[in-house]
Formats: C-alpha cells, sequence, structure tokens
C-alpha cells in the first residue's frame, strides 16, 4: 500500500514479503509539551492543597534554554496528587491517541526516613467532554488507562523512562488526561507528547498482481475497502486475486493470491522459467527446487526429475522425491533360547539404500537329516514375520531336536515395486538376506510336585521332570521359591532356594502353616524352562504334650514379648509428643524394603514462630543481603503483602542471577512484617531441588524484600492451561514425580505444607517443578469460595483431606491427599478440581464416597494412586516416600502408562457439557464451546459453516481435524464432548 502525503511527495517504498510497503500513516500531533516553550497551565489537587502542594513546576536551564518539568515527591503521610492537563481539542478522526510520556522515577531505597511509604509507579487516567470545565475537577469522572512503571529507576544518576500508552474509544469533542501519585518520586518532562495517527491516500501494488490506486478509508468504523487486481503472465490464483486497504493506508486481508504456474518461478515481479537441473511441480510461491539424489537432470521448465537407473521410488513417493536403492542385508544375526522360545535379534543393514521405512521379513527352514522343507504356519512369531520394524522377533512352539535354518531379509516402500518389475533389478534380492541355522533343544518342564514327609517345622517335597533324550540330557538345577500364605499383609516376603537335584527337605517353619511353593528348572545354561503351578503345603500342628525345654523356650518367648511391647509403648508415647509425626497404622502401610531407611537422622523442621523474638528465626535460617545488590526489572505480580517483581541479584563474586523480588507494601504494621518474613524463615530450612530455593532477605533497611530463585514458567495451573494437550503422559509424570520428591523430603523433615496445589508449584524453563508458598499465616486464596472457615482459620476445600475440614488435623497424611487433587490437575491440564461445585457441594459429595473421575488420557496407575491417596482412612494412604517409587517404577517402564483409565465425557467435562447454563440444551456453538473451554476454535467452526448444535452432533473426528483443531488433547475434548452429547438424555449431574 503505497501512501501519499498532502504535498506528494516522492514514494517511498519497502519490500516486505514480497509485497510493496510504505511508511505507516502520519503521525498528526494534538499536544507537544516541548512546543509550548513555558509552563503549561495544568491543573494541581491533592487531599491537602495548603500543607501538602503535590505536583509542582520546576524550571531548569539546559544549553542557555529554559525547560519545564511537573515534579512530585514520597512524604511521610497518606499521598493522592493529581495532576490534570488542559483541555485536548479531538479531531474528527482521532478516535484512537497515543500517550507518549518522558519521565524519571527515582529509587526508593535513595530515600533513608524510615517514616516514608514509597512506590516506583503512577497511574494515567481520561476523561472526556464536549466543553472545557475549567478548574472544576472530580476524580469521579476520570476512568484508569494504566499504571506507569520505569524501565530503569534512578539512583544517583537521573535515567529517562520512555512509555507509550494508547487511548481509545474517544468519541466527544475533547478529552482532558490525569496523572495520579500515590507516593513516588516522578518527574514529568515537557518533552512529552499526545499525538494520533493521520489517515492518507493510499495506491495499492503486489508482486505477481497489479492494484488500481485506491483510496483508504478516514474514518476507524469504515469497513475495510476491497480491491480487485489481475495476476502477471505465467501466473495463475485459484479465485480473483483480493486486498484490502485499512484506515492507515495498510495493505491487509490478501485473497487470492497469485503464484508461478509448475515449471516457473518468481524472479523481479515476473515468472520464468526453472533453469536446467532443477524443477518445480506445483502452482506456488516457492523457488524452484535443484533435482533430488539419484535423479536425471532435464531441460529448464521441468516439473519433476526422472530416476536414474537402478534407482527407483516407490508408487507412494513423491515425484519431488529423491530416488532410492534395495537395502544391503541385516547384521549380526543372533539366536538364543529363554523360556521354550527363540530369540532371534539382528543389526540394521548398514546401506538402507537411502529410504527410512525399512522392514524386515523371517522365512524358516526345519531339517530333518538331510531333508528340509519350510516351517509353514505351525509355528509362532511375536509379534510378526513380516513387515517388522523392530530388530528382534520371538519365536514360539518349535519342535525339540531339529536344525532350523531363519533367514532375515531387510525389504523397504521399493521392495514390492521390483519384485512387480524383475526386469528391472539391477542387484540380486539375496543381497539384503542374513541366513542363520541352529539345533533348538527345549528346556526342562516340571510336571508334578509331592509332598514327601512333614513335621511341626519341617516339609520334604519332590517333583517330576518332563523327558527328555539321553543323547541330550545336560544336568539341571531348580529354583525354588516359597513363602508363607498370609493374605493379611502388605509386604510379602519370598524365599528362593538354587538346588541341584529334584527334591529338598526345609527346615525352621513355623507349625501349623501354610506355605506356597514353586518350582523352575533351569538348564546348563540357566535359560529358564517351564515352571510347575504354585502349590500349597502345610506343617503339622505342635505337639500337645509339653516337655521342661518348651516350657523353658515359652518363657523366654513371654520375657521377649513384654520387652517388645514396653519398646512400642515408648515409642508411641515419643511420637504423640510430636505432633509432625504421622501415627497408626499408616507407619507399617507400603513399608520400605530397606530397614535402614527408617533409622537415617533426618533434619527436623523448627517453627520460627517458637521464637520470641521472630528476627531471631530469619536472621538463623535466612542470609542478609544488601539491597544495592539487587536490581528490580520488571512487575511480574502481586502477593498478599506487596508486589512482585523479576530482578537480577549482583552479589560480589558470585555470577548475575535471575531472582524474584517480593515486597513489602507500605504502611504496614509489625505484625505484617513478622508474617511477611516468617515464609522466609520456614524456606531457609530447606534444601532440595524440588523445593524453592531461597537466596536470601532484605531486612535491615526500610523495605523488606524476599528473593528468591526465578522460575521462568509461573505457576503450574496456569502453565498447563496454556500449553493443554501439548505435553504426554510421561511428561506429565515426570513433573509429578519431581513434586512428589519436593514431598517427601518436606515430609522426612516433618513438615507440613497445609496448602499443596498446582497454583502453589512454580515451573522453571526447562520443565522442572519446586514446591512454593510456605506463608502460613496468611488466607490462602483470594477467591472467597475457595476456603472454608472455621475456628482454626481458612482452608482450601478443594485441596484439603476430609479429617483436615472436619477436625483441623493437618499431617503429612492431609498433604497426601492434597497431592491427589494435584495429579488429577496435571493430568487434567490445569483444569480446576470439583469443576463448578460449591464448597457445600464439594464437601458432601466427598463424605458420600464420591472421587474426582480420571482425567481424559489418563493413564490407568497414575489414576489409582490418585484413589490410594483420597482413602477416606488417612492410615490407610501411601507416604511420599512410596509415592516416589511409584512414580519412578512408571518412569523405568512407559509401556505401564499406556493403559488407559475409564473415561466418562458426561462427568469428566464440565461447565457442563451437554446442556446450558440453564440445563436447557445449548443454544449456540459458541456457547458449547465456551462450556468446554474451547472457545478459540469458534472462529474456525463459523468458518466450516458449522453453526447449529445439529451440525456439531453430525460432526465425526475427521471433521473436527478439518476445522483445524490439531493439538491431540484438544482434538479429544471435543470429540469426547460430542459424544457426551448424543447420549444425553436427560439433565445431567456430576452425581448422575
Amino acid at each position: 500500500c503505497v501512501l501519499l502525503n498532502d504535498l506528494n511527495i516522492p514514494l517511498l517504498l519497502m519490500l516486505i514479503n514480497g509485497i510493496l510497503i510504505t511508511a505507516q500513516a502520519k503521525e498528526e500531533v494534538l499536544l507537544d509539551m516541548n512546543a509550548i516553550g513555558g509552563e503549561l497551565g495544568w491543573l494541581t489537587w491533592s487531599l491537602d492543597q495548603v500543607d501538602k502542594p503535590g505536583w509542582e513546576v520546576v524550571q531548569k536551564t539546559l544549553n542557555g534554554s529554559q525547560l519545564y518539568t511537573y515534579s512530585v515527591c514520597v512524604d511521610e503521610r497518606e499521598q493522592d496528587n493529581w495532576l490534570r492537563t488542559t483541555f485536548i481539542q479531538r479531531r474528527p478522526s482521532a478516535s484512537r491517541v497515543f500517550v507518549e510520556l518522558k519521565f524519571i522515577v527515582r529509587d526508593c531505597n535513595f530515600f533513608d526516613s524510615s517514616s516514608l511509604t514509597c512506590k516506583e509507579t503512577f497511574n494515567l487516567f481520561t476523561s472526556e467532554s464536549d466543553a472545557d470545565v475549567g478548574t472544576t475537577f472530580r476524580k469521579g469522572q476520570f476512568r484508569k488507562v494504566a499504571t506507569i512503571a520505569p524501565d530503569e529507576i534512578s539512583k544517583t544518576d537521573l535515567r529517562i523512562n520512555t512509555d507509550t500508552r494508547v487511548v481509545e474509544n474517544l468519541s466527544r469533542k475533547g478529552f482532558y488526561l490525569a496523572f495520579q501519585d500515590i507516593g513516588a518520586c516522578i518527574a514529568l518532562s515537557i518533552r512529552s507528547r499526545v499525538y494520533y495517527r493521520k489517515p492518507a491516500l493510499a495506491h495499492c501494488l503486489a508482486v505477481l498482481a497489479s492494484f488500481p490506486e485506491t483510496v483508504a478509508g478516514w474514518c476507524r468504523d469504515q469497513a475495510l475497502r476491497e480491491v480487485n487486481g489481475v495476476c502477471v503472465e505465467n501466473s495463475i490464483s485459484e479465485e480473483l486475486p483480493r486486498m484490502h486497504c485499512t484506515v492507515d493506508g495498510d495493505w491487509v486481508v490478501p485473497v487470492g493470491q497469485c503464484q508461478c504456474k509448475p515449471g516457473y518461478e518468481e524472479v523481479k515481479d515476473s515468472c520464468q522459467e526453472c533453469q536446467m537441473g532443477f524443477f518445480k511441480g506445483e502452482a506456488s510461491g516457492e523457488k524452484c527446487k535443484p533435482c533430488p539424489a539419484n535423479t536425471q537432470r532435464l531441460n529448464s521448465g521441468a516439473l519433476f526429475c526422472p530416476c536414474m537407473d537402478g534407482f527407483y521410488r516407490a508408487p507412494t513417493d513423491p515425484l519431488t522425491g529423491p530416488c532410492s536403492g534395495l537395502p544391503s542385508a541385516p547384521r549380526d544375526l543372533k539366536a538364543t533360547t529363554n523360556a521354550g522360545k527363540l530369540h532371534l535379534s539382528w543389526s540394521p543393514p548398514a546401506d538402507t539404500g537411502g529410504r527410512t521405512d525399512i522392514t524386515y521379513k523371517i522365512e524358516c527352514q526345519r531339517c530333518e537329516g538331510t531333508v528340509c522343507q519350510s516351517c509353514g504356519e505351525k509355528i509362532h512369531y511375536e509379534p510378526a514375520s513380516v513387515g517388522l520394524t523392530d530388530t528382534k522377533v520371538l519365536v514360539s512352539d518349535l519342535d525339540a531336536h531339529l536344525n532350523y535354518t531363519f533367514t532375515v531379509e531387510a525389504q523397504s516402500g521399493i521392495s514390492l515395486f521390483i519384485s512387480q518389475a524383475p526386469q528391472q533389478v539391477k542387484r540380486p534380492v539375496s543381497t539384503s538376506a542374513l541366513t542363520t541355522s541352529l539345533l533348538y533343544t527345549d528346556p526342562p518342564k516340571i510336571t508334578t510336585m509331592r509332598l514327601v514327609a512333614k513335621t511341626s517345622t519341617s516339609l520334604s517335597l519332590s517333583w517330576d521332570v518332563s523327558p527328555r533324550p539321553r543323547a541330550h540330557s545336560p544336568p539341571i538345577r531348580y529354583e525354588l521359591t516359597y513363602r508363607k500364605k498370609d493374605d493379611n499383609l502388605d509386604v510379602t516376603t519370598y524365599t528362593v532356594l538354587i538346588l541341584e537335584k529334584n527334591s529338598v527337605q526345609i527346615f525352621e517353619l513355623a507349625p501349623g502353616t501354610a506355605y506356597l511353593f514353586r518350582v523352575l528348572a533351569l538348564s546348563i545354561d540357566n535359560s529358564p524352562g517351564g515352571s510347575s503351578m504354585e502349590e500349597q503345603f502345610e506343617t503339622s500342628a505342635e505337639e500337645s504334650s509339653p516337655n521342661k525345654t518348651a516350657v523353658i523356650l515359652g518363657a523366654a518367648v513371654g520375657g521377649a514379648a513384654m520387652l517388645l511391647i514396653v519398646v512400642v509403648v515408648l515409642l508411641l508415647h515419643r511420637r504423640k509428643r510430636n505432633p509432625h509425626i504421622r501415627q497408626g497404622p499408616e507407619d507399617t502401610y507400603f513399608s520400605s524394603s530397606d530397614p535402614t531407611e527408617q533409622l537415617k537422622p533426618l533434619k527436623t523442621y523448627v517453627d520460627p514462630h517458637t521464637y520470641e523474638d521472630p528476627n531471631t528465626a530469619v536472621m538463623k535460617f535466612a542470609t542478609e543481603i544488601h539491597p544495592s545488590h539487587i536490581a528490580k526489572e520488571k512487575v511480574i505480580g502481586a502477593g498478599e503483602f506487596g508486589e512482585v517483581y523479576r530482578g537480577i541479584l549482583k552479589v560480589p563474586g558470585r555470577k548475575e542471577s535471575a531472582v524474584a523480588i517480593k515486597t513489602l507494601k507500605p504502611g504496614y504494621t509489625e505484625k505484617q512484617r513478622q508474617d511477611f518474613l516468617s515464609e522466609a524463615s520456614i524456606m531457609g530450612q530447606f534444601a532440595h531441588q524440588n523445593i524453592i530455593r531461597l537466596e536470601g532477605v532484605v531486612t535491615k533497611f526500610k523495605h523488606a524484600m524476599i528473593i528468591t530463585e526465578y522460575m521462568e514458567n509461573g505457576a503450574l495451573d496456569r502453565y498447563l492451561r496454556d500449553h493443554d494437550g501439548e505435553f504426554t503422559s510421561f511428561q506429565l509424570v515426570g513433573m509429578l514425580r519431581g513434586i512428589a520428591a519436593g514431598m517427601k523430603y518436606l515430609s522426612d523433615m516433618s513438615y507440613v505444607h497445609r496448602d499443596l496445589a498446582a497454583r502453589n508449584i512454580l515451573v522453571n524453563n526447562t520443565l522442572e517443578c519446586k514446591v512454593s508458598d510456605f506463608g502460613l499465616s496468611r488466607v490462602l486464596e483470594d477467591d472467597p469460595e475457595g476456603t472454608y472457615t472455621t475456628s482454626g482459620g481458612k482452608i482450601p476445600i478443594r485441596w484439603t483431606a476430609p479429617e483436615a475440614i472436619a477436625y483441623r488435623k493437618f499431617a503429612s497424611a492431609s498433604d497426601v491427599w492434597s497431592f491427589g487433587i494435584v495429579m488429577w490437575e496435571v493430568m487434567a491440564f490445569g483444569e480446576r478440581p470439583y469443576w463448578d461445585m460449591s464448597n457445600h457441594e464439594v464437601m458432601k459429595a466427598i463424605n458420600e464416597a464420591f472421587r474426582l473421575p480420571a482425567p481424559m488420557d489418563c493413564p490407568s496407575a497414575v489414576y489409582q494412586l490418585m484413589l490410594q491417596c483420597w482413602l477416606h482412612d488417612r492410615a490407610k494412604r501411601p507416604r511420599f516416600g512410596d509415592i516416589v517409587n511409584l512414580l519412578d517404577k512408571l518412569l523405568r517402564s512407559p509401556d505401564s502408562l499406556k493403559t488407559i483409565a475409564d473415561f466418562d465425557p458426561r462427568v469428566s467435562i464440565r461447565l457442563p457439557s451437554t446442556s446450558g447454563s440453564d440445563g436447557s440444551p445449548f443454544r449456540s456453538v459458541s456457547e458449547w464451546l465456551e462450556s468446554i473451554k474451547m472457545s478459540q476454535y469458534s472462529e474456525n467452526f463459523s468458518r466450516a459453516g458449522v453453526v447449529t448444535m445439529d451440525q456439531v452432533l453430525q460432526m465425526k473426528n475427521e471433521d473436527i481435524k478439518n476445522i483445524g483443531v490439531r493439538l491431540p488433547g484438544h482434538l479429544k475434548r471435543i470429540a469426547y464432548s460430542i459424544l457426551g452429547l448424543k447420549d444425553q438424555t436427560s439433565t445431567l449431574s456430576v452425581f448422575a
């Protein structure tokens, strides 16, 4: 779009993405403070016009010129200072103006007085009017535009900041701007200005298409102007090329772009033939490409390059791709036997012929004497004998003591094509095969097991082995495994014996007790054969006639039992004295297999509130940092106590590092300061890679701060919502493993978190999750519905265990319940637990044994662990050590995550998924998409012509993909919701 100014000066052209564009529309200034050159006569207002003048005009001389600024600085009392501009006349076309501010903000650390309440930001307001109201000023007439924060804070030197903000939807004859100061030290430069962008005439040109001169719109509310164009020679377009001119003179929304024909490419706004050795097979804006590997070069204007002799394309290969040859033979073919099966493995061919679709075919021959024949369909291959992509196969159902020959052939996508045209083959097929021969002998198998004799403390057993030819009868060893039959124990102990003969006598057994036995035969190479079924045998009851030895033994046992009872009572008494240690039967649930693990000395958490002076705890557990070592960069949030900044920590002798800086808001009380710093006293006691790291504190200066490591991706729940469907189950379980490791560390230190939730987990740029938010005295949620008030304070209902809600019994077991909710949040990509249910409904549902259903695509093993965490009896919930071990096992065996838990879309997709907010069917497609949090696809459905719910019900998975839904998680959410709509026959609730 070529812009013309009022003087018709020569056109300034810029080539951007193939479109010729000029500079942006001309800026028209409405207010230029610098151009006035004197006092501006702006209105000032403050709470106390006499004692606190607020904004003042400051005159300075620079290079012989008088410069003016409006300045205000922090005071010892509450501040509310306003500076209002004079009436600014609006031009008819200026419904959207830009405010360019140049200002200086003084660093709060510059002031030493402890009574000052200092801030480093100020606010911009605007008010519209049809006439100048003079000196009349009412704050209620102004609407806020933005909070202005400096990029650079001035310390000893003065650093000028520039910030441009947009004021939109102006419609009256003029407007005022106002600046509010609530406690900062600011100088507003007169070099600031207010302007708008003036519409201009536009003459439109584009590469491969020409457009007539066009006048752009003069009003922002005017629709875009559509202009038709004409394609250049040797270029085509599926539809008439069209462009749209905006009010700013920009080309937007191209339709029907012209593209060079096949065999032609774009060269200097025209289409020319591809050179020799290059080709282009379709009309597009791309350049001609060089002929790919193993192809012939043709004359200019080629649409494709044919294959050279001895190289081919498969029928499914594109004509634009390279040609390839046959693969060479596989390498290192090996055969081993194990458990009655034959394992074949090999290495890929050294030469794949330039292809990646390599598969393998297995052929088998069996030989008796000198006669060989095909194995036929008798033997079984796992997973298959043809089309293998892996370099191994398992063969079973072989006959013993026969010679077998196995041939492994490497094939590719061109193999079938060559086999159908053998005259074209330049290389024999046999070069792609590898052969091995072996004598197969099956391992021994256990047939029967019998009881030979028994006493009250011993059992004698024997067993038989399947018959084997005498010529092939090497020695056999046996593996005997037995255990006590006891269904009530969670931990089972097995005893394993390796024996040289098929009988055994086992001593030191318990009288009158049943034992389960299993025998496995081992061949000479230790490969296991078939094992026996698990058999049960029972020792005899102990003799009823006591003798003297039995009496003495009984007395000794009784004495030992009494000693054990005394020890147990002492341990229980010690546990009751420590409120942080879990009590009850949960100590034996999921017990560790390593008894020494329970004896390792652990560092114990110290509650900072036990110190008479809380400052002592801060000094003991946190490092003091001087404010000069901290550089604030940007406000990234606001906590309960004040603003949170991203910044840089510059400690001498250490590398600079990014940090998060929590500040204490002005006007705080001493109790608020102690509560603020108590979180640092807690964090300073922890040192674990999955716990947020405390860098230090600032306590010896007026503005207290807590400095922690900076987590680039922020809170876990918001991060998952922003990346819905982008992570695999394996990655999500990895995140959960990190959280569980951090909680195990806290639990081992006897610390109870009480507020474990995805919002309190932070994520860094390597997706490592860290537990944070250790302030126990604050309100746990901003949402009043998020907490349940009892005599002891507020708790987050959706994440809290039933006993903690009812009796305020917080322990490691209640943190385990919360971890189960965090697991659900992670697997549901940050969805709100219990959806739109009220807190009262949540408590009622939990007490009636309702549990959150499995999220979509959640592995069954992960959901089962959630249910274990949500057991009503806290003694039966797993410990964090058990959770870490289980998650480690899942991560070591990714196949265990492939089994998906049952998913009911009618329960799992809320707001609800099958009816509108009033219980009736959805009135529109957009309302339905909003209910399942997929409103970003409303335009996709509209463009595809799907505008009614009846059309939605007819859609299939392929239809959803075709309208542009690509993320797997989003695709499944929409598909499952449609399934729920089809199954709906009545109004659905979460308890349906």
